[in-house]
Order: C-alpha cells, then structure tokens, then sequence
C-alpha cells in the first residue's frame, strides 16, 4: 500500500508513539520525557559554558590588543638619532601614518624600573606615552575604567603642578598603597664613569624620580595591567635613565582581524626600513592565543560528552518503546508497511525527543547567560556571608588576576545553532539502531512471542 510507504504515515506513527491516544500507563512513554528533560539539563550548561567562556576569551583578546600590543606593533632600533629626544621620536613614529590602512599611530617608551610607594616597593613596567593617549586611543577611552582621580589631571596637567603626573593601576596601588594624588618614586639605573676612567671601570648608579598619581585605573583584568605605570612621553626624557629603554610605536587599523593585516604590516615595515622589526598582534601573542583556543575547545568537547550521556537515554526509551509497541509493529507490516517506514518512525521520535530537550535547554542557557554577573555576584555574597559565620576571609569567585572581574555577555548564534544541530543528530545516531531492529522485526515472530 503507497499510504503505508509515505512520510505523512510515518509522521503519523512517530505522533502516536510520543502521544498515544490510550490512556493507558506506558514506561517507555515516562522514558521519553526523562530523557527529554536529561537532555534539557545538559544543554544549559553547554549554552552558558559555551556563551561565558567567548566573552572571557573576546574580552581578553580585546584588552590584550587594544592595551598591550595594538593591531601591529613596530620596535624601534634604540641607537639612532630618531629617538634620541621625544620630539623627533614622536615626528619618526608619525610617518607611518601616512601607510595606507592605519588609523592611528601611538609612540611609546617602554623602562623596567622600581616603584616606592609609602610602605612597599614593586617592580613596574613604564610606558611613557602622549598625554593625550588616553582620549585619542579609542580602545584607552573605553576599556580603561577611572578607579580614582581624574585622567583630565594626566591630559592637561596643571602648570602649578611641581610633580609630573602618573596613572598606575589597581593592583599596583593597593600593593604599595596609594591612592591618586600622592605621590611616589621611580628608580631607574644608569651607568657611571667608562673602563677609561680615573678608577678604571664603570658604576651602576640609581636614579630617583618622583611623580604624582593623577588617576588610578583597572582595564578589568589584572594579569595585564598589574605593573603598568603611564607617564607622559617627554618626562621619560628628561627624568628615567633611558639606557635601557625599548621604543615601539603601535598602530591601530580599521580592524585587527581583517585579511588585509599582513598587507599593512608590510607596507609599515617598508616605511620604517631597516630601523624598525614589525609584528602583527597575533605573532606577539601567539602562547596565549593558543591556551585560548586550546581551552575553549577542552571545555566544549567536556560539555558535548554529557550531552552525549543524556542522549545515550533516548536510545533506552527508544528499545523500551519498540517492547511496548511490538502487536502495533506487526500489525502494520502484515498490512504492508515497508521496514524503512517503520525505522523512520521511530527515528523521528527520537529527533522529536532531542527538539524537546533544546526547547528546554536553550532558553534556560541563554537566560542564564545574560544573568550571570548577576548570578555570579548573588553568590559571590551568599558565599561570603557563610565565609564571615565562620570567621574566613572574603572571596572573589572572579578574581581578576585570573579572569575579567565582569563577563561579557555575549551569545555566540552561529554556534548555538551547531549545538542545536549536534544534538538531533546525536539523538538520531544513538536511536539508528533500535530503530532499524524495529523495521526489521518479523509479524510471524511478533505474534508468536505475544
């Protein structure tokens, strides 16, 4: 019989077997909306895991760029004249704005030196940069946030100011406490006399300088800006001991991800020639881009293996259901329903059972998602009120030296959607067999058996 051999018929039959008529009490029937929900249970974690980890991942990547390195980063040779006095290295850096795909060019100085706060001391990285870096670089403007004091104080500096100012970070001023408006110590080490002179060789001598806090800032991860200390460009000069100092000039493009980066990168070198080695942002980071991915993949791949146990649950509904509709089966093969008609049946009723569990899951994953520095935040506090009943110290469940102290909410589309695909299909496969035993049974053996 054609109707027998046709989709409608075999969607009719997968209707029946999720929702039969009779209101008889069915186990394989339970077994469906259990495996149905188990599998709603583990889509939410894989959404939210998923959704968390790319916003930390692009979260960091955009600070690493857009703070650290910049789209393409160019070191300069320390020994030519073009960077001996800050305005000639602010004129030589300013060349490259005339390459074709830069947005934006950034000279800097880069001192190791130490910092002597009012009790502490710490090691820092200088960077000495234009004063006004932090209102024309787009990505200091927006991913710096201003924990005290005011960055107009290091823009536009007050001429009855006798210290030069300085912006340090978080970390670095709790750790040597202070506070903007006070002031602090730089020292930096310079060479003394030459193997030529009177004693016959030459001294390492500190030098001392002191500048005042205009405005305390956190870019939100503190692995990266825990040493930072920005001081204007031209105090560098004329202050720090710059034997040891590295020049680089960074510089913006209209998008770091772009194809055309390696182009850009080309043309810049070719403008700067043999004084400068330039890189892209992805060859001065590669380790932690790298760890990135790897992660990000380790944690997908764990979350795909319990969606994979929750579907194993099908399969066991499925073998359970074929049991429970054996005359059913018989009855329409000795009828003539074809093997494929039957095993089709079935296998929609798992893709059916696997739909279910992804309108369960993934609205739950997405709302969870959006919530979670709320969530996060709740039991942040709950945690630490048990913490304060058994006199423990306070704790940060985001501690910004490991991650970003807030998530980026960020709901990855293109890759829900493969999830939503993975899992009809793992309901599928995982139901291919039952099914395909069920297109195979024989009616004479059915009805003998019962």
């Amino acid at each position: 019989m054609s109707s027998i051999n046709s989709l409608s018929y075999s969607l009719m039959f997968a209707k029946s077997l999720i929702f039969p008529k009779s209101e008889k009490k069915s186990i394989a029937r339970k077994s469906l909306f259990g495996a149905v929900l188990c599998i709603g249970l583990s889509i939410v974690p894989l959404v939210v895991v998923t959704s968390v980890t790319n916003g930390m991942i692009n979260g960091m990547t955009e600070r690493i760029i857009g703070l650290s390195s910049s789209h393409i980063q160019a070191y300069i040779a320390p020994n030519i004249s073009r960077v001996k006095t800050a305005e000639n290295f602010i004129e030589f850096a300013q060349t490259a704005a005339d390459c074709k795909g830069i947005t934006g060019v950034y000279p800097e100085v880069d001192v190791s030196a130490l910092a002597a706060g009012k009790k502490a001391r710490s090691g820092v990285e200088i960077r000495a940069v234009e004063k006004d870096v932090f209102v024309k670089n787009k990505s200091y403007a927006s991913l710096f946030e201003i924990i005290e004091g005011d960055i107009n104080s290091f823009v536009n500096p007050s001429d009855d100011e006798k210290r030069a100012p300085a912006v340090i970070g978080k970390k670095m001023a709790e750790d040597l406490e202070l506070h903007a408006g006070d002031t602090f110590r730089i020292i930096t080490t310079r060479t003394a006399g030459a193997p030529g002179s009177e004693d016959g060789f030459s001294k390492i001598v500190p030098k001392l300088s002191t500048f005042r806090i205009a405005a305390v800032v956190s870019s939100g991860y503190q692995e990266l800006d825990q040493f930072w200390v920005f001081i204007p460009l031209e105090t560098a000069y004329s202050s720090l001991s710059m034997e040891t100092a590295t020049f680089h000039v960074m510089l913006e493009t209209e998008n770091a991800f772009s194809p055309e980066l390696v182009a850009i990168q080309k043309r810049v070198s070719e403008n700067f020639g043999r004084y400068a080695n330039v890189y892209r942002w992805d060859q001065i980071h590669t380790a932690e881009f790298e760890n990135f991915s790897s992660t990000k993949v380790m944690l997908v791949f764990v979350m795909m293996l319990i969606v994979l146990v929750a579907t194993v649950n099908i399969s066991s509904a499925i073998v359970m259901l074929v049991m429970e509709r054996q005359k059913e089966i018989a009855i329409l093969k000795s009828i003539g329903a074809k093997p494929r008609g039957i095993t089709f049946a079935f296998l929609l009723a798992a893709m059916a059972c696997g739909a279910g569990g992804l309108v369960i899951g993934l609205p739950a994953g997405i709302l969870l998602t959006v919530f979670s520095n709320q969530l996060v935040h709740g039991l942040e506090r709950l945690v630490n009120w048990f913490s304060a009943l058994g006199g423990g110290g306070e704790v940060h469940l985001m501690d910004p030296a490991y991650y970003l102290s807030e998530i980026p909410v960020e709901i990855p589309v293109n890759q829900v959607i493969l999830i939503a695909i993975a899992v009809l299909l793992l309901s599928v496969l995982v139901s291919y067999l039952p099914s395909r035993k069920a297109g195979r049974e024989k009616p004479l053996d059915i009805l003998r058996k019962n």
